[in-house]
């Protein structure tokens, strides 16, 4: 990641933990949960393993092909579930941008942590970055408490609670934002 070590650290430190976060989220009863949470884990470790800062750690020339083989195949499950689940559709954005960000590596000269003179970059960036920053934005909104919500009584295990789960695609969502702007 290109800039300020201090907040390649931070992001690699809050990707990590939504990551294990989430692998402890499958753990859950709920398949549905499961199955989100196992590609919430792999956005989450992904998004920290490449907010290493530059300055710290060049990955070689192999790993941005790697990388965009990988989320590659998580864009096209995603795809495969987004077809009977809109909901999907957000680790659909996802996944591309993470393909997206690993091309723009592969492209960029002497595969820095910088991308200069590729076609569309710009363009495809401010999108994904207007598409995160209402997300980021709305998932906010979400975790505010309705005041007028009657509790249930019904006790629900730490992996399953809705808003812990919410709190963790806010922060891929933040992240996702500061990938983005040092893209």
């Amino acid at each position: 990641m290109h800039g300020p070590a201090s907040l390649g650290w931070l992001l690699v430190a809050l990707c990590a933990a939504t990551g294990a976060y989430c692998l402890l989220r499958m753990r859950s009863s709920v398949e549905e949960q499961r199955r989100a949470a196992g590609g919430e884990a792999l956005m989450g470790f992904g998004m920290a393993a490449m907010a290493v800062p530059a300055a710290v750690f060049t990955p070689p020339s192999w790993t941005w092909p790697l990388y965009a083989t990988l989320f590659g195949a998580a864009t096209l499950r995603a795809l495969w579930a987004a077809r009977s689940a809109p909901h999907h559709l957000h680790h659909l954005v996802g996944t591309a941008a993470m393909v997206y960000m690993a091309l723009a590596m592969t492209a960029s000269p002497g595969h820095r942590h910088h991308v200069h003179g590729v076609p569309g970059v710009p363009l495809v960036t401010g999108l994904l970055l207007i598409y995160f920053t209402g997300y980021v934005l709305l998932s906010g909104i979400r975790l505010v408490p309705d005041a007028g919500a009657a509790s249930t009584g019904t006790v629900v295990g730490w992996g399953d609670r809705l808003e812990l789960a919410r709190a963790c695609r806010l922060s891929m969502g933040i992240g996702m934002v500061a990938m983005l702007l040092t893209l």
